[in-house]
């Protein structure tokens, strides 16, 4: 499985939250670095459908690549 390294505009718990909801849904591991901004996803799903996952939290999200 390859990890995936996101930039989300992360502000608060609140945000992180949200992060944590969306990609509950969709069965990845994932872990959350709040201070950084960043989301770091093990899955060998398709980055656009990660990418769209988050998007729903609102948030700027770009993909920062393979980690």
């Amino acid at each position: 499985m390859t990890t995936h390294e996101f930039f989300v505009d992360m502000t608060c718990e609140g945000c992180s939250g949200a992060v944590t909801r969306v990609l509950k849904k969709l069965d990845v591991k994932f872990d959350i670095d709040l201070p950084n901004k960043k989301v770091f996803i093990e899955s060998d799903k398709d980055t656009d459908v990660l990418l769209e996952t988050l998007k729903k939290t609102g948030k700027a999200v770009t993909y920062i690549g393979p980690k």
